[in-house]
């Protein structure tokens, strides 16, 4: 679909938004999960790591939203 509007638009992204996060979101709290269990980091580190795990999530949401939201208006295929 070629959105014709702005809010068409906004509705595509909000929709790949959604998608693409529910999507991530197990990788992320496994990543999570494991930064907990390792009794090699301090608290400090522990929490340091979370919040570059939580960074890198963000990023690559924001890639993959990018990503499809031009492809499904460009008309490409995997």
């Amino acid at each position: 679909m070629v959105p014709t509007k702005k809010d068409d638009l906004r509705k595509m992204v909000t929709q790949t938004t959604i998608e693409t996060y529910e999507e991530l979101t197990p990788q992320l709290i496994r990543l999570i999960e494991q930064t907990k269990q390792d009794h090699s980091l301090s608290e400090a580190q522990k929490q340091d790591e979370i919040s570059l795990h939580m960074l890198g999530y963000v990023k690559s949401c924001t890639n993959e939203i990018i990503v499809e939201v031009l492809a499904e208006i460009l008309g490409l295929d995997d």
